[in-house]
């Protein structure tokens, strides 16, 4: 999408759709981290993090976190609000940071992509996905006129990837699924009791 829509949001509101506000979004939050099958992630990298909601619980759950926006408005407020993440601009899916991570956070994004760059974007998710990794996705499952996409349009893209699913959560207005890159680390093994 054109960037003008994203700075004629942030300009009308610094937080335009109510991330640190609404009932509705702590609680998908909560649903969210809780799919989450790992205590703690050594690397993540969390795309079109908005205001920083989510990128402040998850840098409590990663050793590094590398979270990006395509707003510097949206930018400036996600690293006042999660000091401990690396936050920068970045257009994706050209700007796709190098590296490889073990858990990529696709939350509310993916339904801004037409079908060339949604593939492209899932294509580099799954390739710097290290194995064992995990890719949680969250979408909102109803029609934007302003987007190319609805929520289950990308989860139906995302499940034609050679990710494997490991989690799910769907309810009328959104969905959230966890997949992973060849066999998971359990939640047991991670925290060593197997």
């Amino acid at each position: 999408m054109d960037p003008a829509y994203f700075d004629a949001m942030y300009a009308a509101s610094r937080d335009p759709w109510g991330l640190a506000s609404r009932w509705y979004e702590r609680r998908k939050y909560a649903l969210t981290l809780a799919l989450l099958p790992r205590p703690r992630y050594a690397s993540a990298f969390e795309a079109g993090c908005s205001v920083g909601v989510l990128t402040a619980a998850l840098a409590a759950r990663c050793d590094r976190l590398l979270a990006c926006d395509l707003s510097p408005a949206a930018v400036a407020a996600a690293s006042a609000r999660a000091p401990g993440a690396r936050v920068e601009r970045r257009a994706l899916p050209g700007d796709w940071p190098d590296g490889r991570f073990d858990l990529i956070v696709l939350s509310e994004v993916l339904y801004y992509f037409g079908d060339d760059d949604l593939a492209d974007v899932l294509d580099r998710a799954v390739a710097s996905l290290e194995p064992g990794g995990t890719l949680l996705a969250v979408h909102w499952r109803h029609r934007v006129p302003e987007y190319p996409k609805m929520g289950d349009d990308v989860h139906a893209a995302l499940a034609a990837t050679p990710l494997r699913l490991l989690a799910a959560h769907r309810e009328e207005d959104f969905r959230a699924e966890a997949f992973t890159a060849g066999r998971p680390v359990s939640p047991a093994a991670a925290e060593g009791l197997v």
